[in-house]
C-alpha cells in the first residue's frame, strides 16, 4: 500500500506504510508539509548559510558552522552508514524534497525572505542533528574555566560550577510494575531546551507491518530517537552531562611554497606538522560577504583564531604561555569531537529503535549511539528495565576534560580508547535529571541535585502511581535553592531598615514555590537579580569580564553575569570568594528592592521568550511557572532577565499497561505554519502542565487526503 497519513484532533500525524523505507519517505514529506519554513532554516543553519537570508545576527553561528566543518562531518557520517540505513535516510530526504516546494508556497516566510527552498542532500538530516547538538556538551565552558584559572587561579574554577547557560537538561523517571496501579511500568519526563517556534520536537506515529511507534521526532531527522512508546517497550533520555569534546591551544604558522597561496602548519608533539586550510565566503543579508579561513589540524578544526600572517610564529615559541598580557585569551583553538574522529553519529541506532520490542532491543540499539551522550531509561511489558548511559566518550587526560590544553603536549592526546558506558539496576524507581549520578565518571560539571532529589521524594510519597497521576510531578514548582540562599544570606542580616525588615519577613513567610501568581517568588527573584548584579560588579571579579576579542558565538558561556547567576550556591559558601563581602552585597540588594519595589507577581516578568528565526509581531509571551532548579523548570538568567528562553520542550507519560493511557504535549502545536489551527493549540495545556491524550485507534483518527 502507499503511505497514508491520519491526524488526531490536535493535527498530530499518524503515518502508515507498507515498509520502513516507504514510511521514512512519508515521514519526510509530512515534516515538509507541517514544518516547511523550519526545515529550510535548519538546513541552512547546518550549512552555515543562515545569515544570507536572516541577517547579520546569525553570522556568528555561520562562521562556527563553517570553521568546525559541520557539513563535511555530516557527509562523512552519512558515507559510513550501512547500505540499509543510508537507503532509509535517503528515503526521508526524498520525501522532504517531494513535498517541500509545494509546502513552501503556503508558508509566508519564504516570500517574506525572498527565497525558495533548497534541495536536500541525503546527508542533510545528519547535518541538522549535528547543528542541534554541536554545543550540547557545552565545550565552550572549557574556555570559561580556562579564563577563571588564568585570572583567579585554578582553585577558583570549582566555585563557578554550573550546568551552563546553554546546557540542555531534562527530567526523566521510571517506575517498575511494583510501583504502579496496573502492575506494569510507567515512564515520564520532559526535556528542557530552548523553546523554539516551531518546536524542536514533533509528535508523530510511525506504523508499518514491522513496527508501530509513537513519540517525539526532530523535524528534519528520520525516526524517533529520544522519547518513544513502541507498544511493548518505551524509552526516554536525559543529557548525561558527559564531557566528550576537547579544546586544544594551537600554534599555527603560514608557510610559502606549499601549493598556490602557501600552506598552514601546526605545532604538534613532534614539531611542525601540516594542517588543512581553506577559504570560504559567507553571504550576509544587507551586508558585505565575510571571508572565513578554515584550518584543521591533526586535533581537529580550529574554532577560534586562524592562520597568522606568513612566516610568523616560525619558531613555535610565541604563545599565551609566554605572553604575560594574554591570560585567559586564545590565539587559536581547535576542537576534537567524536563525530569528526569516528565519522559516525550512531544513526544506525535509529531504525533499530523503531524495531525494538524489548528492553534488550533498546539496549542493543543504544550500543551504536555516538553523540550526544545520554542517560537512557527504558521498560517493557515483560518486566525488563534499563538504566544506562549511551554514547562515545574518549579516554584522555583529566586536564583535557577540564580546560583548554596544549596541542603540542603528547599527554593531552586522545588514547584511542573509549570509556565504558555506566549502567545501574532499577529497584522500584529510577530518576535522571542531569545530576552527578550514573554518568559522574564521564563529566565535569553537572546540574545541581535538587530536581533529582525532589522527583525522587515526590515519587516516594505514595506506594503506587497511575499514568493519570504522574503529570502532577511535571508541575512541581518548589525551588530548593531559595531556602539555601535566604538562610545563608538574608537570615544573618542585622540592623536593616524598616522596609528591608518587612521584605525579609515577606520572604520568610513565602512557601518557596515559583508559581507565576506568587508575590513571594517575585520578591525573591527581584532580590536575587539585584544581588547577582552587585556580586558580578565586585572588583574582585573584574578580570572575568567579556573581552572585545572573545568570539561572539561563545560569549554566553563567557559572560560573568550569567556564570554568577547560575553558581550562587557555590559562590556564597562562606570563604568561597575571600576578597568579596558577599553578605554586604546581599544586604544592599535587599535594601534596594525594599526601596524600589518588585513586580506584583513572578509571572508579571517571568514570561516565555520563544526563539524564532524571524521574530513575529504577535509572538505570545505568556507567564510561566517554575525556575531553573524547579522540576517545572523554566530558566531565566538571574541578574539579566526574568524572561524564560528555556523550559520543557516536551512532556510525556508512557504507560506500558495500555498505550492509549499515555499522554504527551509540546509547547505550541503540530504545525509550523502561522495561522494553522494547530500552530499553538497545545500551548494552553502546556502552560497549565496538562498533557494531550495519545490516540491509538486508527478509527478515531481522520485520514488526510491528497498527500
Amino acid at each position: 500500500m502507499s503511505a497514508r497519513v491520519y491526524r488526531d484532533s490536535y493535527g498530530i500525524p499518524h503515518l502508515r506504510a507498507a515498509d520502513p523505507v516507504e514510511l521514512a519517505r512519508a515521514q519526510g514529506a509530512t515534516a515538509a508539509r507541517d514544518r516547511a519554513w523550519q526545515l529550510e532554516v535548519e538546513r541552512r543553519r547546518a550549512l552555515g548559510s543562515s545569515a544570507a537570508f536572516l541577517g547579520p545576527d546569525h553570522l556568528p553561528w555561520d562562521l562556527l558552522a563553517r570553521r568546525v566543518r559541520l557539513a563535511d562531518t555530516a557527509r562523512r557520517c552519512y558515507a559510513s552508514l550501512s547500505p540499509g540505513t543510508a537507503d532509509w535516510v535517503r528515503a526521508y530526504t526524498d520525501g522532504v524534497n517531494s513535498a517541500l516546494p509545494g509546502s513552501a508556497a503556503s508558508a509566508p516566510e519564504f516570500a517574506d525572505a525572498g527565497i525558495a527552498p533548497g534541495e536536500w542532500e541525503p546527508w542533510a538530516p545528519l547535518a541538522i542533528w549535528l547543528s542541534h547538538h554541536l554545543l550540547f556538551a557545552g565545550f565552550p565552558a572549557k574556555l570559561w574555566r580556562d579564563r577563571v584559572a588564568a585570572v583567579m587561579g585554578s582553585g577558583a574554577v570549582a566555585r563557578f560550577a554550573t550546568d551552563g547557560p546553554a546546557g540542555s537538561g531534562s527530567n526523566g523517571w521510571l517506575l517498575d510494575g511494583g510501583r504502579t496501579t496496573s502492575g506494569l511500568p510507567l515512564l515520564a519526563g520532559d526535556p528542557h531546551r530552548f523553546i523554539e517556534a516551531p518546536g524542536v520536537y514533533q509528535q508523530i506515529r510511525l506504523a508499518c507491518p514491522e513496527f508501530d511507534v509513537l513519540g517525539f521526532a526532530v523535524p528534519g531527522v528520520p525516526g524517533i530517537a529520544h522519547f518513544a512508546h513502541a507498544g511493548t517497550v518505551a524509552w526516554g533520555i536525559t543529557n548525561a552531562m558527559a564531557d566528550y569534546q576537547d579544546l586544544y591551544r594551537e600554534r599555527l604558522r603560514t608557510v610559502s611554497g606549499a601549493g598556490q597561496g602557501g600552506g598552514v602548519e601546526a605545532w604538534g608533539p613532534d614539531g611542525w606538522e601540516p594542517a588543512e586550510a581553506g577559504v570560504e565566503t559567507v553571504e550576509v543579508l544587507g551586508g558585505e560577504p565575510v571571508t572565513v579561513h578554515t584550518v584543521e589540524t591533526r586535533r581537529g578544526p580550529v574554532v577560534i583564531g586562524g592562520p597568522p600572517p606568513e612566516d610568523t610564529l616560525a619558531d613555535g615559541s610565541a604563545d599565551a604561555d609566554t605572553d604575560p598580557g594574554a591570560a585567559g585569551r586564545w590565539r587559536a583553538v581547535s576542537l576534537r569531537w567524536p563525530a569528526r574522529v569516528l565519522g559516525s553519529l550512531g544513526f544506525e541506532a535509529l531504525p533499530a529503535l523503531l524495531r525494538a520490542r524489548t528492553v534488550a532491543d533498546v539496549d542493543r540499539a543504544m550500543d551504536h549511539w555516538v553523540e550526544p551522550v545520554n542517560v537512557v531509561l527504558a521498560a517493557d511489558t515483560e518486566g525488563g528495565l534499563l538504566h544506562r548511559v549511551a554514547g562515545a566518550v574518549p579516554v584522555r587526560s583529566e586536564a583535557a576534560r577540564h580546560g583548554v590544553v596544549d596541542a603540542w603536549d603528547a599527554g593531552a592526546a586522545w588514547s584511542g580508547d573509549w570509556e565504558t558506558m555506566p549502567r545501574a539496576e532499577v529497584h522500584g524507581q529510577a530518576v535522571m535529571a542531569n545530576e552527578r549520578a550514573l554518568s559522574a565518571p564521564l563529566g565535569v560539571e553537572f546540574s545541581a541535585p535538587h530536581r533529582a532529589r525532589r522527583i525522587a521524594g515526590l515519587l516516594g510519597s505514595r506506594p503506587r502511581w497511575s499514568a493519570a497521576e504522574l503529570p502532577g510531578i511535571h508541575t512541581d514548582t518548589l525551588l530548593p535553592t531559595a531556602s539555601v540562599l535566604l538562610d545563608r544570606l538574608i537570615a544573618p542580616q542585622r540592623d536593616l531598615s524598616p522596609k528591608a525588615e518587612a521584605l525579609r519577613s515577606d520572604l520568610d513567610g513565602w512557601d518557596r514555590r515559583m508559581d507565576a501568581e506568587s508575590r513571594g517568588a517575585a520578591l525573591f527573584a527581584a532580590w536575587r537579580g539585584e544581588f547577582v548584579r552587585r556580586l558580578t560588579d565586585d572588583p574582585a571579579l573584574s578580570g572575568l569580564a567579556v573581552r572585545p576579542d572573545d568570539p561572539e558565538v561563545f560569549r554566553p558561556w563567557l559572560a560573568p553575569l550569567t556564570r554568577v547567576g547560575y553558581a550562587l550556591e557555590h559562590l556564597t559558601v562562606p570563604g568561597a570568594l575571600p576578597d568579596v563581602d558577599v553578605l554586604a552585597h546581599a544586604r544592599e540588594a535587599l535594601e534596594r528592592v525594599a526601596a524600589e519595589g518588585a513586580p506584583a507577581t513572578w509571572g508579571q516578568t517571568h514570561r516565555l521568550a520563544l526563539w524564532e528565526a524571524v521574530p513575529g509581531k504577535d509572538t505570545p509571551r505568556p507567564p510561566v511557572h517554575g525556575d531553573h532548579d524547579c522540576v517545572m523548570s523554566s530558566s531565566s538568567v538571574p541578574g539579566l532577565t526574568d524572561l524564560s528562553a528555556r523550559a520543557s520542550a516536551a512532556r510525556y507519560v508512557w504507560d506500558l499497561h495500555r498505550q492509549e493511557n499515555s499522554a504527551w504535549i509540546t509547547p505550541l502545536g503540530a504545525s509550523g505554519t502561522h495561522g494553522s489551527p494547530h500552530y499553538a493549540d497545545q500551548l494552553p495545556l502546556w502552560l497549565r502542565g496538562e498533557l494531550a491524550p495519545v490516540v491509538t485507534g486508527w478509527s478515531a483518527l481522520t485520514e488526510e487526503t491528497g498527500t
